[in-house]
């Protein structure tokens, strides 16, 4: 290959590699600046009425949160740690063109809505709330290993008092908290980023991605991916 047959690759992959960065950039931009309609509000607030003003725009929050995660990381699943966020991701998916086009411009792609049940196997949803596990961390500047805090998709049901919510706690010898369900026990979020142990505080036996204190195998509801 001669020179300019070297230079002329090196700039189609060079403005390739900025056309992406762009598009990267806006698709961000567009997720933050993203506003939801608000009948979707009313929705939330129908099926969690306790739910103040204030405590409703968190929910959104954390929705906005949950798609900028699936952004960064781009086309592999990831779970969904919250009940009440979940719950804004359908009502929204029913306004079904809005969301057709804000995926699209979003994340590039249709993000569907897929039920931890529905997933190929049961390491895809451990996968899943791994990945959210890392995201959530990141973007919240907190270390996924040792965390001092729950990011807030996996703080936002507890702090909110959702009945059918998913509870996490970085202590998992801590049985002060209300169950999942009504099982008694939180998830032990200090074992989510753990694939085959680590060192810290965590008392749960067994560290099986997304366990619970008492053997729950996953602690997300669903997912989202292709």
């Amino acid at each position: 290959m001669d020179y300019v047959s070297v230079t002329a690759a090196i700039s189609i992959i060079a403005a390739g590699w900025a056309f992406f960065r762009i598009r990267a950039r806006q698709q961000l931009a567009f997720i933050e600046n993203f506003e939801f309609h608000p009948a979707l509000r009313k929705k939330v607030s129908d099926r969690y009425p306790h739910l103040s003003e204030s405590q409703l725009t968190m929910v959104f929050r954390g929705l906005r949160t949950y798609f900028l995660i699936c952004n960064m990381a781009k086309r592999r699943i990831v779970a969904m740690p919250s009940q009440v966020v979940d719950v804004a991701w359908h009502e929204f998916i029913l306004f079904t063109r809005t969301y057709q086009q804000f995926s699209r411009k979003a994340l590039g792609r249709f993000l569907h809505h897929t039920p931890t049940e529905a997933m190929r196997s049961q390491t895809m949803a451990q996968e899943g709330i791994k990945r959210a596990w890392r995201l959530s961390c990141a973007k919240e500047q907190i270390n996924p290993n040792t965390p001092n805090k729950l990011p807030l998709l996996f703080a936002i049901d507890n702090e909110l008092g959702i009945e059918d919510g998913f509870r996490y706690v970085l202590n998992c010898q801590d049985k002060s908290h209300a169950g999942n369900n009504g099982s008694g026990d939180a998830y032990c979020a200090g074992h989510i980023a753990c694939a085959s142990g680590c060192s810290g505080s965590s008392g749960c036996a067994g560290d099986s991605v997304g366990s619970s204190c008492s053997g729950s195998s996953c602690s997300g509801g669903c997912g989202g991916g292709d």
